[in-house]
């Protein structure tokens, strides 16, 4: 059933706005094209409010979504960073994924050294509430450093090869970076990605691992999970 204080004072009902933010953050789509997508349907609204429902929905949304997830991810962990050019300045996007490609947490950087990977390795510790069973990462240095002094006994593997998974958990961040033509902020990019990141968990499906009948079985209960989360109203 819908929470009436969580859309109080919207103009909008609950199913426009949550399916304004299901789109935003579970497609490549820029905040006009999600305009355009709700004016095609006869739901006219602008750019800024599409932005404004993803940033207050959208935090809410994915916060739910972290703390159903939690503690039911895998117990192997793949790290990678990746270069993001923020107004001329080089920032790092820190990602940890586990063996099946949902994203464990997301930090973005402005140093790519031990102490970077060491707050990454914290943030995880907490969030997750143990350690991994294997770390897998590529072969920078800055990584083997961190792990000596917070995770002493967990195996490390460390080879560019084994962290294709990570390395591919970059493409959503990527895709949107091309849309918005570049992140404006190391802030903005950390919101989005915090928002974005469970959501797209909530939606990833691998789908060659399973039958045509099966894929649509789950899909079906992935978005009766979203609506569940969005508190809306069963149809």
């Amino acid at each position: 059933m819908t929470d009436a204080r969580l859309y109080r004072r919207h103009r909008f009902p609950p199913d426009v706005i949550a399916h304004a933010v299901w789109l935003y953050f579970r497609f490549p789509l820029s905040l006009r094209m999600v305009e355009d997508l709700l004016a095609e349907r006869g739901i006219i609204v602008s750019h800024q409010t599409v932005r404004a429902w993803a940033e207050k929905f959208g935090r809410e949304f994915a916060k739910t979504i972290r703390r159903r997830s939690a503690g039911k991810f895998g117990d192997k962990w793949h790290l990678h960073e990746v270069v993001i050019s923020i107004g001329g300045r080089k920032h790092w996007l820190w990602r940890a994924v586990d063996q099946e490609g949902f994203v464990l947490d997301v930090l973005v950087q402005a140093r790519r050294d031990r102490r970077a990977a060491l707050r990454v390795m914290r943030r995880l510790l907490t969030r997750q509430g143990h350690p991994p069973r294997v770390l897998v990462t590529d072969k920078l240095r800055s990584y083997p450093a961190a792990k000596r002094q917070i995770m002493p006994g967990v195996e490390h593997r460390s080879h560019k090869g084994l962290n294709n998974r990570a390395e591919n958990s970059h493409h959503s961040t990527r895709r949107r970076e091309r849309v918005m033509k570049r992140f404006k902020s190391a802030r903005q990019l950390q919101r989005f990605a915090s928002f974005h990141d469970p959501i797209a968990n909530l939606f990833h499906l691998p789908r060659h691992e399973m039958t045509s009948a099966d894929f649509r079985e789950l899909r079906a209960a992935a978005m009766d999970a979203w609506r569940d989360i969005a508190q809306l109203e069963a149809t």
